[in-house]
């Protein structure tokens, strides 16, 4: 059996790359360090395959993504990269919602053009210092008074790693929410289905045609193999030990 799937596995086209903890390690106050080897990595799969990057970035708009990671040395266009915020505000403008946000200031201007008042839904990033008791509370008031209480994240990770250590990530302030307030919960980005769909779209390819390459054994790997894709785990990141077969 395991014969015939490596004979009816068809060659690899395209790769999906997670970018925070494979591309580079965030840095307080920088622009991060990039990961040894991985920018010579990204030039030789360019060079063999189509590659986008498929991230759960919450902190700045795409854009500035992309050219921070110019500035660290990489060769990357912004029409390769996604990341949820864009992902969210469209999802927010297509089902007519008026957002309560909670996001860092960085990925604010998505939402700028919403109609706010009386709001429909709460939108959760990495707000990383915005992440206070009254910021909480407000988004916890604004859920209480929703006929039907809605809650969209930008992704739902555990934790991240940077640098000076790992930092706890949007999942545990979502997670928070959702126990308050019993609300339902809408993820945007990695694991889901959906946002795996958005990478495979980019690339115009099957999955059976794509690998995914993460740090993160739950939403990168676990998430691509739900998905139908391979999945492949970097040791750099927020790769541990422990956590290799944590796929729950």
């Amino acid at each position: 059996m395991g014969v015939d799937l490596v004979q009816n596995m068809r060659p690899v086209k395209g790769f999906l790359l997670d970018i925070t903890g494979v591309l580079y390690n965030s840095c307080a106050g920088t622009d991060g360090i990039a990961i040894s080897g991985s920018i010579e990595a990204v030039k030789r799969l360019y060079k063999e395959a189509s590659v986008k990057f498929l991230s759960n970035e919450s902190t700045n708009t795409t854009e500035y993504v992309v050219s921070k990671l110019k500035r660290l040395g990489f060769e990357i266009e912004t029409e390769d990269v996604i990341t949820p915020a864009p992902v969210a505000a469209n999802y927010v403008r297509m089902n007519n919602l008026r957002p309560h946000t909670l996001v860092y200031p960085g990925v604010s201007t998505y939402f700028e053009t919403f109609e706010k008042s009386n709001p429909t839904c709460v939108v959760l990033g990495d707000a990383e210092h915005e992440f206070t008791y009254h910021s909480m509370n407000a988004a916890f008031r604004a859920l209480m008074a929703m006929n039907d209480p809605l809650l969209i994240s930008l992704g739902n990770g555990r934790f991240y790693q940077r640098v000076d250590g790992p930092c706890i990530d949007v999942g545990a302030f979502a997670a928070a929410l959702k126990f308050s307030t019993n609300c339902k919960h809408v993820v945007i980005g990695k694991p889901t289905p959906e946002y795996f769909q958005a990478g495979l779209d980019s690339l115009g390819m099957t999955k059976d045609e794509v690998i995914m390459i993460g740090d993160d054994i739950v939403s990168d790997v676990g998430g691509a193999l739900s998905f139908g894709l391979r999945g492949v785990q970097v040791r750099t990141g927020k790769w541990r030990q422990g956590l290799r077969f944590q796929m729950t």
